[in-house]
């Protein structure tokens, strides 16, 4: 398998909201960790399912990445966008494999307002 550029990968999937590239991005052993779940979810098909959910609830025209720290096998991608008239704040954690697969999702966000809003709208879509 020819390496992946994570990031540059991460990037192009996001904007185009391509639920189907996820399974060459994402690692078998994946893991989303969601800012409003508590457990770890792990496996490739739970860590596509929250992403896939997440493009649907984030990627709107006010979203934009303002940030990115890299090292050779992790980034840090600072977010900023909208819902509902909220300012949403967050940072995506990411960490990929010698392939470039992702294997951890962390996503972090402020205010509390902004979790408040996010919990229900990616509730809403996974419950779905």
């Amino acid at each position: 398998m020819k390496k992946i550029d994570t990031i540059d990968t991460w990037y192009k999937v996001a904007k185009a909201g391509d639920v189907d590239a996820l399974d060459t991005l994402l690692a078998e052993d994946a893991v989303m960790l969601s800012p409003v779940v508590f457990k770890p979810q792990e496996g490739k098909a739970i860590t596509k399912l929250y992403l896939a959910a997440a493009f649907k609830v984030f990627f709107n025209e006010t979203f934009n990445y303002v940030r990115e720290l890299r090292s050779n096998d992790s980034a840090g991608l600072e977010f900023e966008v909208i819902i509902d008239g909220i300012q949403v704040n967050g940072i995506d954690l990411i960490q990929w494999n010698e392939q470039g697969q992702i294997v951890e999702f962390k996503v972090m966000i402020r205010p509390l307002k902004a979790i408040n809003i996010i919990h229900q709208k990616m509730g809403e879509i996974l419950a779905g």
